[in-house]
């Protein structure tokens, strides 16, 4: 049965791929551009939200990286990027998400004078405000940082040293993010052999703007724990004319380590990695039982959250809610959470959560049956 609005809404979901300077708030972009005086595109939430919408929506991830240009302009100061920070906490606790992986690249906060840890540790202080918020809301949340150094630039080895530094205080991990084509993930080869040293957590972008190769070096050459994005696998996998599958040495060797691959619906289709959300490789990698989980991206560029994203997949490919609890516990299992902590979660919340939710359709569906 298709899940309802209602029942999406409600679902407890898993983020492990949302960018926090793609997922401001409208409004909160007016606000933040007018105390440091940025222009904006326009200054009317509800014009510059479709600004962004429109912008990203190109077929080029080069293009869809450039409307982060206003978005990092006014995330410059403690005040600013605590607020963005404590804002999505709530926006997720708000739409059902019970624990987020939430990324963002510290080198690109610095133009009005904080340093690395300056940055850190103001999106720290937001997000503890942001989970008070939610849990006072009765929308219990755990949000933790993943700190991204950019592909094309020079300071991995300082963000990768900045993970080990935060590690025990909000932070869980490190990835690395920016146009994919012409900067493999080797460049950068140094920070991941220092974080596997240190027995830290790490995810690369791979496989959404370029193909097969750079999926190859995040597993092989710098030993990514999770593929960001990986939609680009389905390269490696063929399909025969009467539906028979054949998949290549990379896809089988993905598949059978389990390496969790953080697919973006929309965001995928936005920048031209997918054709459309109904030929999205999604449906053919969870049919082949990969480790598929759901994720926004960029829920201001995209327009989305966790609930749209569940409802255009289940209007794409027919998942219900067993299928959403599947996805979401695939990403709890690979979240960067200690162990017992992602046990608990799913135990305690996730499972719960879908158990309640099939009981009251079937309480329904009794009940209607006796009317």
């Amino acid at each position: 049965m298709k899940p309802s609005p209602d029942e999406i809404a409600r679902a407890p979901k898993v983020l492990l791929h949302d960018h926090l300077d793609g997922g401001l708030r409208p409004r909160t972009v007016v606000e933040l551009a007018a105390e440091v005086g940025h222009e904006l595109p326009s200054t009317d939430p509800e014009r510059l939200d479709r600004w962004f919408q429109e912008s990203a929506d190109s077929g080029s991830l080069e293009r869809y990286l450039e409307t982060f240009a206003h978005t990092v302009a006014v995330l410059q100061t403690p005040d600013a990027l605590a607020r963005a920070a404590a804002e999505c906490a709530e926006d997720l606790a708000r739409d059902g998400v019970v624990y987020a992986e939430v990324r963002y690249a510290p080198e690109q906060h610095l133009s009005a004078g904080l340093t690395l840890d300056g940055v850190v540790e103001a999106v720290r202080d937001g997000f503890a405000a942001g989970e008070k918020r939610a849990a006072a809301a009765g929308r219990p949340i755990v949000v933790r940082q993943i700190l991204t150094a950019m592909r094309h630039a020079a300071r991995s080895m300082e963000i990768a040293e900045l993970v080990v530094r935060y590690r025990d205080d909000g932070v869980v991990g490190f990835d690395i993010a920016g146009a994919e084509a012409g900067y493999p993930p080797t460049r950068h080869l140094d920070a991941f052999e220092y974080l596997q040293r240190e027995n830290a957590h790490f995810t690369i972008h791979a496989g959404e703007g370029f193909g097969l190769p750079s999926i190859w070096q995040a597993i092989q050459w710098c030993g990514a724990d999770r593929l960001g994005h990986g939609v680009r696998l389905v390269d490696d996998i063929s399909v025969g004319p009467r539906g028979d599958v054949q998949l290549g040495r990379l896809a089988a060797y993905v598949r059978d380590k389990r390496i969790p691959l953080e697919l973006c619906p929309s965001s995928n289709v936005q920048t031209g990695a997918a054709t459309s959300l109904a030929e999205h490789p999604f449906g053919l990698l969870a049919r082949l039982r990969f480790r598929v989980t759901v994720n926004t991206d960029n829920r201001l560029m995209s327009g989305t959250s966790m609930s749209v994203e569940f409802t255009r997949l289940s209007e794409a490919f027919g998942y219900d809610l067993a299928d959403f609890q599947w996805f979401t516990v695939n990403a709890m299992k690979s979240a960067f959470l200690p162990f017992d902590q992602r046990l608990a979660l799913i135990n305690d919340v996730i499972k719960p959560g879908y158990a309640a939710l099939a009981a009251e359709r079937a309480f329904a569906q009794l009940r209607r049956g006796e009317a």
